[in-house]
């Protein structure tokens, strides 16, 4: 395992340093151009909130400017060293919580065949930094709720996503945790830097990006005369032009009905086990990535990084869905950057490429949320779950 990872990271190393070309567009220009001059702003004390592309909650601040702690080292340089030091502790993690096994744990080995799958994307934005919190707040829910809580509101205020891990945690001091933690980084980012969620207007003001599911209206509508245009628009490339709002409105009352749904869930659900937290989480992460604005690629890794956690439990019930992703992430980066022209240009290839992306990703949506729901909630009748019994290849408890 060490072996495969040692090289698979080598080469992402090699790609976004340019010691090898990566096809397609040049995906390092986001960390050598647009976080190298957040950097400069945020060293001045204050957040980018006139730029409409910082788009992320406050901690977000702390990945964008970690590369200052490697000073002999240039920007970009630094941020790719650090984020593959990220991905090594998100390893570190899986391999202790599946213990410390090799070639029996199927946890370590989707995160260490999945992020290569990526290509060189993975180590040119900061997602990775915030998916190893995200996995040691899922991997501390059993034993240590309340720091399950503190990780979990400290990813949340780097990038948001990590909130739903704390969906399938039942102890309240998780919870109790999270809520004062967030609170307390809220003010203080608040009082020290101004502009600390000015990205909430950004975020509200976006539209349809072209890897969504619901760019696929469009991909589709410029074959049959619409007259919209595709643009780089708040840091994305995006449709503009008609029906335009109506599509991202759908795409917010899909994610309303998906948010919805998982509180139905939350409520009706009552056999929880130690993979129910990580099953849970992944499930929540899927719903909303397949149904946002926005799939940007390194919204992958975040699948990946949670599809990890639920391996380390042989009683997980998300292994076909995880496949399904490891084969989505296979096709992102065929789409992008690989093919990226064909997708902007909505032709044939291009097209077929995001039909079959989008298609894995829901129906894996489609296979977690089912098999979630039957694992945990009681049948018709309203007879309770009886609880699983033990199995001799039960893998231990991650903590």
């Amino acid at each position: 395992m060490l072996a495969v990872w040692t090289v698979t990271r080598l080469m992402l190393l090699l790609f976004v340093l340019k010691v090898w070309i990566f096809p397609g567009p040049d995906v390092t220009s986001d960390v050598s151009v647009i976080y190298r001059g957040w950097y400069d702003v945020l060293s001045a004390g204050t957040f980018p909130s006139d730029d409409v592309t910082w788009q992320y909650p406050p901690a977000a601040a702390l990945p964008i400017l970690s590369p200052g702690l490697l000073p002999f080292l240039d920007y970009p340089t630094a941020f790719f060293v650090l984020a593959c030091a990220a991905d090594a502790v998100v390893l570190g993690l899986l391999r202790y919580g599946a213990g410390g096994t090799d070639r029996t744990a199927l946890g370590p080995w989707v995160w260490v065949v999945g992020v290569p799958l990526l290509g060189p994307t993975v180590y040119a934005r900061y997602d990775v930094m915030v998916t190893a919190v995200a996995v040691a707040a899922l991997l501390a829910a059993g034993r240590h709720p309340r720091a399950a809580g503190v990780l979990a509101a400290i990813g949340a205020m780097l990038k948001v996503w990590p909130v739903l891990v704390l969906l399938g945690i039942r102890r309240r001091a998780a919870w109790v945790a999270a809520v004062l933690t967030g609170a307390g980084l809220a003010a203080v980012f608040a009082l020290a830097m101004p502009g600390a969620f000015a990205f909430l207007t950004f975020q509200r003001d976006r539209g349809t990006e072209v890897e969504s599911l619901g760019s696929l209206v469009f991909h589709v509508a410029r074959h049959h005369g619409w007259d919209g245009q595709v643009l780089l628009n708040y840091g994305s490339v995006e449709f503009l032009g008609p029906h335009v709002e109506t599509v991202s409105a759908a795409a917010l009352a899909l994610t309303g009905m998906a948010f919805g749904w998982l509180l139905l869930w939350r409520v009706a659900a009552s056999r929880f086990e130690a993979h129910t937290a990580a099953d849970a989480a992944f499930v929540a992460v899927l719903v909303f990535t397949v149904t946002s604005r926005v799939i940007s690629p390194q919204y992958m890794v975040w699948l990946v990084g949670v599809g990890a956690v639920c391996g380390c439990f042989r009683a997980s019930r998300m292994r076909v869905p995880v496949a399904l992703v490891l084969t989505a992430t296979l096709v992102t980066v065929l789409e992008f950057p690989l093919w990226f022209g064909h997708v902007v240009a909505s032709d044939t290839l291009g097209t077929t490429l995001l039909f079959v992306r989008n298609g894995l990703l829901v129906a894996a949506a489609l296979v977690a949320a089912r098999a979630l729901w039957r694992d945990t909630v009681p049948s018709r009748g309203g007879a309770p779950l009886p609880p699983r019994p033990a199995r001799a290849d039960e893998a231990p408890v991650p903590h």
